[in-house]
């Protein structure tokens, strides 16, 4: 007969093997009783990130949950805009939400304890530049310097030009300055000719 202490270290073990979050639906498919679930958050053993998503709280602290909720709930969309440029340390502004884009025919996802602000791309758009960077264990889509530095002169108006020109000054300043890559994701973006006399300008 299984004792408690049993069913939480299997538990455990298994979270671990999933790099210490899982979702409710992948604990009940790998043999994880709900009801351990809540037990265990309710004895401090694991923290609930989000609705139905939970991390083992003996594994150290982690360094960006709320990517790491997004994720997990959202795995079809990628980290963009403020807060890719905030992952990429290409921004001095601290976003108080989570940009993440979508495919354009995607519906909006809802999340619980996490703010985010949703963006819709174009099916070409969407799939360029993308980097999966794994993160505390789960893998974290975040687009690359250079698309996301075009996405935000795309999306200006919506969150600011000088979010892009500050973005480009410091990414001028702390990397190499791949002017081909740039101008690439422009046309991808069908923002070319508008954002070319800014690059330029910087080379």
């Amino acid at each position: 007969m299984k004792t408690k202490d049993n069913t939480y270290n299997e538990a455990r073990r298994i979270i671990l093997k999933n790099g210490g979050i899982i979702k409710t639906a992948e604990a009940i498919r790998a043999g994880i009783h709900p009801r351990t679930l809540y037990q265990m958050r309710n004895e401090g053993k694991t923290e609930q990130l989000s609705r139905g998503v939970y991390r083992l709280t003996d594994i150290g602290m982690t360094t960006n949950p709320d990517l790491i909720v997004v994720a997990t709930r959202v795995p079809n969309s990628v980290i963009c805009l403020i807060s890719a440029l905030s992952f990429h340390e290409m921004t001095t502004e601290i976003p108080h939400m989570i940009y993440v884009a979508i495919p354009r025919n995607a519906k909006p996802p809802i999340i619980d304890f996490t703010p985010i602000q949703c963006h819709r791309f174009s099916e070409q758009s969407f799939n360029a530049g993308i980097e999966t960077h794994r993160i505390d264990g789960v893998d974290v889509k975040i687009y690359d310097p250079e698309k996301t530095l075009v996405d935000c002169f795309k999306f200006r108006n919506k969150i600011g030009m000088d979010v892009f020109l500050d973005a480009l000054k410091i990414y001028k300043s702390s990397r190499k300055f791949n002017h081909a890559k740039i101008m690439k994701y422009a046309k991808t973006c069908r923002v070319y000719k508008l954002v070319k006399p800014y690059i330029e300008a910087n080379l």
